[in-house]
């Protein structure tokens, strides 16, 4: 058994994510739950971290790989690889329809079993290298 009450609650995001179910995020994040790495501003609570997750599920079509999980008694870290396709709307015309991998790193602060806070570090970069909106770095000459 782990060290945080909390992982139930952030391997509930991770299935809600790929699910495109969020009926679990008012039991999962607290009322006043905050994701600092959300593309766009949204209010607090469930209602605004589904808001996000909706967006990262049904426009960019982002499922996840589990590859690591961290607990302290605060806080959870996810290491998880972000499967996607490109969205011409999201990453350019050139872009539509390529698959991509992006690794990513998910902290989350955690109050009891629930999740309160989440900061999210992406390797968008290289998942624009993959889709072939950005070239590859050249050795130097």
């Amino acid at each position: 058994m782990g060290t945080n009450a909390a992982l139930p609650a952030a391997m509930a995001v991770l299935d809600a994510i790929n699910s495109g179910d969020f009926s679990a995020l008012p039991d999962a994040v607290t009322a006043d739950f905050v994701d600092h790495g959300s593309p766009f501003p949204l209010p607090p609570g469930p209602e605004g971290y589904a808001n996000t997750l909706g967006f990262v599920h049904h426009q960019l079509k982002v499922r996840y790989t589990l590859d690591e999980v961290i607990e302290t008694p605060d806080r959870i870290v996810i290491r998880a690889k972000a499967h996607g396709e490109g969205v011409a709307r999201f990453h350019g015309p050139e872009a539509a329809g390529r698959p991509y991998e992006m690794v990513t790193i998910h902290v989350y602060r955690t109050e009891g079993d629930r999740l309160a806070e989440h900061w999210g570090v992406r390797d968008e970069v290289g998942a624009m290298r993959q889709m072939g909106v950005i070239p590859p770095p050249q050795p130097p000459a």
